[in-house]
């Protein structure tokens, strides 16, 4: 398991000394990161807490998901590598070319 956690549904208004304080209570926090946009800086209402070791990870999930923040349920759970992205391009699909039957 990993001690990188995904902190979903949170209230845009949430600091990184919110998310500290809170995750605290289950065990030694590495860092904090909460995804903004990256035209407005606006926070997206998510974010990444890493714990010190995998015990504070498991106590973490299991306190604090589902557990109403701001009005919110957080969900909490381990976060998972993101999915290679494509390679951008726009070609393909569409109607392809066959050679006439007759």
């Amino acid at each position: 398991m990993s001690t990188k956690l995904y902190v979903g549904n949170l209230p845009y208004e949430t600091t990184e000394s919110d998310l500290q304080t809170l995750f605290e209570a289950a065990g030694q926090v590495s860092t904090v990161n909460i995804v903004r946009d990256r035209a407005t800086g606006q926070a997206r209402g998510f974010a990444f807490v890493e714990m010190q070791d995998v015990e504070g990870a498991r106590r973490a999930i299991a306190e604090l998901d589902r557990h109403q923040y701001g009005g919110r349920n957080l969900t909490v759970n381990e976060a998972k590598p993101m999915a290679p992205r494509g390679d951008g391009g726009g070609s393909g699909g569409g109607r392809q070319r066959r050679e006439s039957r007759w």
